[in-house]
């Protein structure tokens, strides 16, 4: 009872060939047990009818047949592991659509936990106990249950897809590398799996770098939305304002041309009425003195006419009225002269519009300016908060360094720009010499100073209280209707533009074009002598304000 109770382990019945339970299991003449098919699909494709174990050679193929007793001996292992499963799977997870299901159970499919890659199987967690207490078994590969493990099988040879073949760059069986990949490059699936997964490796960090590059564009092209989108509402702000105004000016153009000829019409109107006034009241003694001689000449008394008539001796009324008439005053043309005075009212309002719309556009690049006392001439002085310069008599004890002005009375900003906009304001009140502007960072600081482009300064100043100049090249002359108590400068490196601004009268006072920018600007400030105090007053770097 006790032998017919005893059931060996599972490692005891597996097939050396496919490292498996035995299937239809024959034995060799030395002695040795394989399944039916892997022995013969063995010998099918060797050389040579021998063992696959103990080597021992057979001059003829040996008439297999199948080995009962180990066959009933498998079968009451399956029947037992069976059973075994029964018993437990109350207590594992049943299988769920889209999950993997046990291949081995009968009935109710548990939840495969493991698919192996060499048995091409999934189990569950009871079915999956051989494989891992079973030494042979314990080679298998396991992976995360999978579905389809029938597509790793070599549909030409029935066998498990455990190579590679880097020739033709497929997956292939063992028998498929002695029959039609015998002379390629082949390798385990383990290897070239290690050198794809690197591969892939470096293919998702490509990929990522060129998501982040997209995403990056993404931001950049929002971005650039962004800022069109802000332009686009600056700009239709301002052309409501500019289009109003000038609405606006048309308007006060058209009332005055209407009030103009009311005022030409109600002059005629109170003339005529005068006239017509007076008029009305000669008609009214006229027709009186016409009833008393109609009446008088009715008469039969003789004394009676003869003494109305004496009576009305008296002149009538003498004035000529031939002469007397209305003449409108002539409106021909009206509507021309107002139209050509409001087409010049117009142009002065659209320079002046557009000029303040000008100076808007600029004004949103200002940028915060500070002076570098590093390069300021030794006479200077600047304020604490370095926002103000003004001239002073006494020379300080100051190093000599490169970036200082040594001779010639200026002084540049801290910020250095070397790219796009920036625009920055110099209040000049009360000063009756200055010279203000940007200045290139390897311009000369020792001895006297030539302000002009070509030696690397982009600047306007003003000479005698009154002498406005552009240092271009050769200097121009400016003619401005009103002194500037406050100097804009704006500049666009990659335009090669500097301009200049009365900022009060919103005024283009001069423009710098066609520059070549190629180092870095610094804003460049020269309030010039102390001119005996009338030049006293300090350059303050104001903060800009937009209207």
């Amino acid at each position: 009872m006790a032998a017919a109770n005893y059931l060996p382990s599972e490692d005891q019945f597996l097939c050396s060939i496919c490292l498996d339970v035995f299937t239809d299991p024959v034995s060799t003449p030395c002695g040795h047990n394989f399944c039916k098919n892997c022995i013969t699909a063995h010998w099918n494709i060797s050389d040579r009818c021998q063992c696959p174990l103990c080597k021992e050679l057979f001059t003829t193929r040996p008439d297999l047949r199948v080995n009962t007793f180990i066959s009933e001996m498998v079968a009451q292992l399956r029947q037992s592991a069976q059973q075994k499963a029964s018993s437990s799977s109350s207590q594992q997870q049943v299988s769920t659509p889209g999950e993997v299901p046990c291949d081995v159970c009968t009935g109710t499919k548990l939840k495969a936990l493991k698919s192996c890659l060499v048995c091409l199987v999934s189990y569950c967690e009871t079915h999956l106990e051989p494989h891992l207490t079973a030494s042979r078994l314990k080679r298998h590969q396991l992976i995360d249950p999978v579905e389809n493990l029938e597509d790793r099988m070599c549909t030409k040879h029935d066998k498990p897809l455990e190579l590679f073949c880097k020739t033709d760059q497929t997956c292939v069986c063992m028998l498929c590398t002695v029959l039609d990949h015998k002379t390629h490059r082949v390798v385990p699936l383990k290897e070239e799996y290690e050198g794809k997964k690197a591969e892939l490796r470096k293919t998702e960090a490509e990929i990522q770098l060129m998501i982040q590059k997209r995403q990056l564009k993404i931001q950049e092209i929002k971005h650039s939305v962004d800022l069109s989108k802000k332009d686009a509402d600056r700009e239709i702000a301002e052309g409501v304002q500019v289009f109003t105004a000038l609405k606006e000016c048309v308007e006060r153009g058209l009332n005055e041309l209407i009030k103009m000829i009311e005022v030409k019409q109600r002059w005629t109107q109170r003339l005529a009425e005068a006239l017509i006034k007076d008029l009305e009241q000669e008609i009214s003694e006229l027709t009186k003195r016409s009833t008393e001689v109609k009446q008088l000449s009715h008469s039969e008394d003789h004394l009676h006419l003869l003494q109305g008539v004496q009576s009305m001796k008296a002149p009538l009324l003498s004035k000529d009225w031939t002469e007397v008439s209305i003449c409108p005053p002539s409106l021909k043309g009206t509507v021309v002269r107002a139209v050509s005075q409001l087409k010049e009212t117009l142009n002065k309002e659209i320079k002046k519009l557009l000029a303040e719309s000008e100076l808007k556009r600029v004004q949103q690049y200002a940028v915060d300016v500070t002076l570098d006392p590093d390069t300021a001439y030794p006479k200077f002085i600047l304020s604490d908060d370095r926002k103000q310069v003004k001239y002073g008599n006494v020379r300080k004890n100051l190093p000599d360094n490169p970036e200082r002005f040594s001779d010639d009375v200026c002084v540049l900003a801290k910020q250095s720009f070397s790219s796009g906009r920036f625009y920055f304001e110099i209040q000049v009140k009360k000063k009756s010499e200055w010279a203000l502007g940007v200045a290139r960072e390897s311009i000369n600081r020792k001895g006297d100073v030539t302000l002009s482009p070509q030696d690397g300064y982009w600047t306007i100043w003003l000479r005698n209280g009154n002498e406005y100049e552009a240092l271009d090249a050769p200097p121009v002359r400016l003619s401005l209707k009103s002194q500037p108590q406050k100097v804009g400068v704006f500049v666009d490196y990659e335009e090669g533009l500097v301009s200049f601004y009365d900022v009060d009268a919103a005024a283009l006072i001069y423009s710098f074009t066609g520059c070549s920018f190629t180092e870095k600007l610094f804003p460049f400030f020269c309030p010039c002598l102390y001119n005996g105090g009338k030049n006293s007053a300090p350059l303050i770097i104001s903060p800009v304000r937009v209207k």
